[in-house]
């Protein structure tokens, strides 16, 4: 057994691409726009403000961590490589997200609470739980049944 088995490591199922691509895309988008400002975003330095009103120090690099788990890790549940690894990474954004910014504001999003960080943390762990499946680099590069 290979270090790399158990991160790529998948079986033969449909189920898992039909998260990866949404999801994937929504996490890249929310990521883009705190890297680099693009679909309305604020981009690093204005994320990186916001972060630091809420207590999150320093502000710039906890923009640049967040960003780059939701965009770096969203391109790698698209395509399926180490999808195990990303959604982990993702998961704990979201409980980041949600414990630090939406949970006093109760469930629904039109009170911006943590209604849509909830569905995206129970995407990630379900990721994390079954691997890419078909049509993921993972399955390409460890075949396992």
């Amino acid at each position: 057994m290979t270090l790399l088995q158990p991160a790529l490591q998948t079986r033969s199922t449909w189920a898992p691409l039909l998260l990866r691509i949404p999801v994937g895309i929504i996490f890249m988008a929310h990521g883009a726009q705190k890297l680099f400002g693009w679909f309305g975003g604020h981009g690093l330095e204005g994320t990186g403000q916001w972060m630091s009103s809420i207590g999150l120090e320093p502000g710039v690099l906890m923009a640049l961590a967040a960003g780059s788990a939701e965009f770096f890790g969203g391109l790698l549940l698209l395509i399926g490589l180490l999808t195990r690894p990303a959604a982990l990474a993702l998961a704990f954004t979201m409980v980041m997200a949600i414990v630090t910014v939406h949970i006093g504001n109760g469930l629904f999003m039109s009170n911006n609470g943590y209604e849509f960080g909830l569905a995206l943390l129970a995407a990630s762990v379900s990721l994390l739980v079954s691997g890419g499946g078909n049509l993921s680099l993972d399955r390409a590069l460890y075949p396992a049944d």
